[in-house]
């Protein structure tokens, strides 16, 4: 299933970041539709072509946005994908994270390594200085995958976002690049 990759932006032991292309779309959307399970009801990642068409188009053409896929060194499989959204530039400097594991690859560290490469490319070359997580309170895993990369909680935030039909409550994550250095210091 996996197509031969495009250069990867950043790389860790077990994963390799690389951004979307259109030629992604079915696998993609084939991992997309066996992970339903996994994701419903947090997430809802394009599950058809014309979906991964509008999907990955935006994240490649808004530069607001900038979209990671997360494979897998050894096979080049994709193991998941994090965006960052809503990017703010001036003096805020701070964009919005999205992610998603898919099913064969959840619960191994992929998407842990994985959101560490994208944090070092967001505070290195993308030159932003705060990264938000916007999380429905009841996801623990997602919850777990922010708390273990070092954001904090910022709060919580009622109706916040629109998902599966409904506004559902969020709890706001956030990391900034002097957390990541003092976290790096030694005690």
């Amino acid at each position: 299933m996996p197509h031969p990759p495009s250069r990867p932006l950043a790389e860790g032991p077990r994963v390799a970041l690389r951004p979307f292309t259109l030629d992604d779309g079915p696998e993609f959307t084939a991992r997309a539709r066996e992970s339903k399970d996994l994701h419903r009801p947090w997430l809802f990642p394009p599950d058809s072509d014309e979906a991964y068409a509008d999907y990955a188009g935006r994240l490649i053409e808004d530069p607001a946005r900038v979209g990671f896929l997360v494979c897998e060194k050894d096979s080049g499989a994709i193991a998941g994908f994090i965006n960052i959204n809503n990017i703010v530039r001036g003096g805020f400097q701070c964009g919005a994270l999205g992610y998603g594991a898919f099913a064969h690859a959840a619960g191994r560290g992929l998407m842990r390594e994985g959101l560490e490469l994208v944090i070092g490319y967001a505070f290195g070359p993308l030159g932003l200085h705060r990264l938000e997580i916007n999380v429905q309170p009841g996801n623990a895993a997602s919850i777990a995958l922010a708390r273990g990369a070092g954001f904090r909680l910022e709060g919580f935030s009622p109706n916040m976002i629109y998902v599966d039909g409904a506004w559902r409550d969020h709890e706001r994550w956030a990391l900034t690049t002097e957390m990541r250095t003092e976290a790096a210091q030694p005690r």
